[in-house]
């Protein structure tokens, strides 16, 4: 059996779960609504305070599905109770974010300044102090959304391995390359 899927998922006191007959999983909490539809070989059972995922046979497709699916429902039970935070940080000369509303506008170096336009679900907050990296804040209650919207951010300037600027997750360490060497030899 699957190390993750077999381990029941507990149902905080605040958040409703709900199964219907074509294997939808609506969890809904005080920060949102969240959906995910089954693989009809996976039976997800609530049983009092927590979510069973079971499968059907044992084959390799449901096996790897069987896990697939108990980490979804969790972080959908997690993100509706507690929601989820990711930090970047702008690293370079000149590199800032600002915020207003949905709207992030980033100054990353190039000849124009971003707009990215973001969705509902995420809340958005930058910082800026000085003598520190400006910083990004994402919240969300869909750890998929969020993730997705974090990586294009992180895509319009990825890390350098020379000097290590560009935009990064906070605390990843950007392993960095040695610049030239000494002329002539």
């Amino acid at each position: 059996m699957s190390r993750i899927g077999k381990l029941p998922i507990e149902i905080p006191a605040d958040v409703k779960v709900t199964i219907s007959d074509t294997n939808l999983i609506t969890v809904k909490g005080k920060l949102g609504e969240l959906h995910q539809q089954v693989d009809p070989k996976i039976v997800v059972k609530l049983e009092g305070a927590q979510l069973l995922v079971q499968r059907n046979s044992n084959e390799q497709d449901d096996r790897s599905k069987h896990g697939l699916y108990r980490s979804l429902i969790a972080n959908m039970v997690k993100g509706v109770s507690e929601g989820y935070t990711t930090v970047q940080e702008l690293i370079g000369v000149g590199y800032k974010a600002t915020g207003t509303g949905q709207t992030l506008e980033l100054a990353l170096g190039y000849s124009h300044n971003i707009l990215i336009e973001l969705p509902q679900e995420i809340s958005l907050e930058t910082t800026t102090i000085k003598g520190k990296a400006n910083t990004i804040i994402l919240k969300s209650f869909d750890k998929q959304l969020l993730g997705q919207v974090a990586s294009k951010i992180r895509s319009l300037r990825p890390p350098e391995p020379y000097k290590g600027k560009g935009i990064r997750f906070a605390g990843e360490v950007i392993k960095k390359k040695a610049g030239k060497s000494a002329a002539g030899q």
